[in-house]
Parts: structure tokens; C-alpha cells; sequence
């Protein structure tokens, strides 16, 4: 869905069309989680191809380019304390529906020296653009205040980041970038989209999909535990029961 919403957005950019383009990839296309996963690198890679009426001698300076890294889109209850009659309690929630749950942007230099607020705010490309779906709550103001506490909650944790300096040009046309991606990193579906910026405006675009999962007996555990729980519980349930049966019978030899 959002692949389809950028090219649509492309189109309607005036002077897209035969002007620079880019090819984008992935050193992976899906990252597995296992027992000792502690987090690990994605490399994108891509190459900013020239059309015949450019000079190659154009200065580089002129262009930009922006990675952007997101992660599932996700429900988000967020709930503010106050100090009511000398208690913390909670006093107010708002629910943000459609929030990444993980963001990761990187630049050539920073954002508000590429494009202008409102061209940012279009594609959504740092954390004061990043914004959900939808909200519990009808008034603007608050629901702004509670979205950036979600940011600043997830920065915390190392789920959201930026790096202003993080697209590194081997050439004049090649580029990469690392992207972290922790080992809270949420599982599901990702989308990495790589902007080719020129004088502030959005020359060309890609996304490519990029999927976070489980994989062996983890997997086995979480398909079992979804789709069957009340047989989970019962299993969790025996196996409780049999191990503190076979450590009684330990501890009884001993004694």
C-alpha cells in the first residue's frame, strides 16, 4: 500500500520524469531471529543512474540521497501519569493506529538542509514527519503530544534513529548505508525506501520489502502458542508440573 502511495506521489512531481533514477537493493531480504540473536546489520546498496543530458562533472553537492527503514505498522496505546491529590496515576490515553513500530532514516546531511518541511512531511522522512494512520482523539494538539512521546519512548530503546551522515558515496554514482536493526527489533513486515533528492525535490524513489521473522524452534513455539493456546497452556502447564515433580525426586536423593 504504501509502495503504490509513493509511486503516485512520484507522478505527480513535476520534472520526474527522464531525470536522474535510482537502483536500490538489500544485502538481505529477510532478517531470522533466533535464541541468541543479538541484533545484526542490513546493508542497502544502490546506484544513481544518469540520464544522456546530464553532465557527469555535475556537482554532487546538488543531490541527496535519504534512506528510510520502517518497520510493521502497530496499534499503540499511550497513556499519560499526573500527579492527582499527590498520586501518579494514569489520566489520559490516546491510541495510535498505524505507527511504525521500528524507523531508521539516514542522509547525506541533515534533513532540514535537503528538502523544505513540507516535502518531508509528504514522504513522512524524519521523526517530526513520522506520523500514525489514525488517532483515539480528535484534537490535533494532543494527539501530537502523545506522538511524540511514542518517538521519544522508541529512540530510547533503539528502535527509532537517525544518521545524518549515514549514506556513504563510493563514487560519484554508488552508495550504502548501514542499518541497525536490534535484536527488540519487532517482527513482521518492513518496507526500506531510498529517495533521490535534487535541489529539494524528490527526483526518484524505490521501495523493496524486507521481512523480520522467527525461524526454528522459536518459530515452532510462537505457531504453536497462536494457533493453539489452549493446547500451549496445557503443555506449559504438564511440563511445570513435570519438572517440579523431577526436582523433588532430586532433591529427595540428596537429602
Amino acid at each position: 500500500m504504501r509502495a503504490t502511495l509513493l509511486a503516485l506521489a512520484l507522478l505527480l512531481l513535476p520534472g520526474a520524469a527522464g531525470a536522474e533514477d535510482l537502483v536500490a537493493g538489500l544485502s538481505q531480504d529477510q532478517i531470522q531471529i533466533t535464541s541468541n540473536y543479538t541484533g545484526s546489520d542490513l546493508v542497502v546498496f544502490g546506484a544513481i543512474e544518469q540520464p544522456p543530458d546530464i553532465e557527469e562533472d555535475t556537482p554532487p553537492g546538488q543531490r541527496d540521497v535519504v534512506v528510510v527503514v520502517r518497520g510493521p505498522a502497530a496499534t499503540m496505546d499511550v497513556r499519560r501519569k499526573d500527579r492527582i491529590a499527590g498520586i501518579w496515576i494514569n489520566n489520559r490515553e490516546v491510541t495510535l493506529e498505524g505507527m511504525p513500530a521500528y524507523y531508521y532514516v539516514a542522509s547525506t546531511r541533515p534533513l532540514d538542509k535537503i528538502a523544505p518541511p513540507y516535502m518531508l512531511a509528504r514522504y513522512q522522512i524524519g521523526f517530526d514527519h513520522v506520523k500514525p494512520q489514525s488517532t483515539s482523539t480528535r484534537k490535533a494538539a494532543r494527539a501530537e503530544e502523545f506522538r511524540q512521546a511514542v518517538v521519544r519512548e522508541r529512540a530510547r530503546a533503539g528502535l527509532f534513529s537517525e544518521a545524518p551522515d549515514g549514506v556513504e558515496f563510493l563514487g560519484y554514482s554508488l552508495f550504502r548505508v548501514h542499518v541497525p536493526v536490534p535484536a527488540g527489533a519487532p517482527r513482521g513486515q518492513y518496507t526500506a525506501e531510498v529517495y533521490l533528492f535534487r535541489d529539494g525535490v524528490v527526483m526518484s524513489a524505490q521501495s523493496t520489502p524486507l521481512f523480520v521473522d522467527q525461524t526454528g524452534l522459536e518459530r515452532n513455539l510462537f505457531n504453536f502458542a497462536h494457533n493453539e493456546p489452549v493446547g500451549y497452556g496445557l503443555a506449559a502447564v504438564l511440563m511445570a508440573v513435570l519438572l517440579g515433580y523431577l526436582s523433588s525426586l532430586l532433591f529427595r536423593q540428596q537429602t
